[in-house]
């Protein structure tokens, strides 16, 4: 029935049961924008089912091509290293092409701002409102720099300022950020999560932002969302495919 490589999202994974609901409902949207792909779901921890056992079955099946999609905002610690590991022991059979990480991406811009409108801002409230950026934090300094790219990015599409901020790892924390804006004088501040599913990280986001005015809710399933990974896996299917002749 599916004649084009198989698309292998690969999340992280967490003992929070609303992560992995999330990246369920996300790969559902994604499904519904290409039926004619099949898509598969591995955990790397926490979950089932594990990346290598889905791996395992679909070399089973007799797939030979696979696009294995990092469910993952930036190129950190898991995209260089944990999952090119899991990958390269991967059933010889199966030619996988993994797929570059979702952000930086205007789609995902456009994802906050949608959360944002759905948290009660208005486009009008945009040129008085100040951003929190507020991502979970990483030791990887590429990561961090994109983060901060972004942010500022984002701050001239009108926004009053907006600035990034970490859970962990890295500084400043949301709360930091949240009371600098105040200093900045912005007519209010809101926190958006720049992180895809709920879990212990968003959760100590949403503890930061308490003295915020707005506190949108993570990226999720958001449509905008399930088109990066759809546009991700195009662009890795295409190399993949003129390799093998396709």
């Amino acid at each position: 029935m599916f004649k084009k490589p198989v698309l292998l999202v690969i999340a992280h994974g967490s003992r929070d049961p609303r992560h992995a609901a999330t990246v369920h409902a996300l790969v559902r949207r994604v499904r519904s924008l290409r039926p004619d792909v099949r898509v598969e779901t591995g955990f790397l921890d926490f979950n089932i089912p594990s990346v290598q056992g889905v791996l395992e079955s679909l070399a089973a099946e007799g797939v030979r091509d696979v696009v294995a999609l990092p469910l993952l905002l930036t190129r950190a610690f898991h995209a260089k290293a944990d999952i090119p590991a899991v990958l390269r022991d991967a059933p010889p059979q199966l030619r996988i092409r993994q797929a570059e990480v979702l952000g930086p991406s205007p789609l995902l811009l456009a994802a906050l701002e949608r959360r944002l409108y759905e948290a009660g801002l208005t486009p009008a409230d945009k040129s008085s409102t100040g951003v929190v950026l507020a991502s979970a934090g990483s030791s990887d300094p590429e990561a961090i720099a994109v983060i901060a790219e972004i942010a500022r990015e984002w701050r001239h599409t009108g926004w009053c300022a907006v600035r990034p901020a970490f859970a962990s790892a890295s500084l400043p924390r949301t709360e930091d950020a949240v009371r600098e804006l105040r200093a900045l004088g912005c007519e209010r501040v809101a926190v958006a999560p720049y992180v895809l599913a709920p879990g212990f990280l968003p959760d100590r986001i949403a503890r930061g932002a308490a003295e915020a005015d707005v506190l949108a809710d993570v990226l999720g399933a958001a449509p905008e969302v399930a088109r990066v990974l759809v546009e991700r896996y195009e662009a890795a299917r295409v190399p993949a495919l003129a390799a093998v002749g396709a």
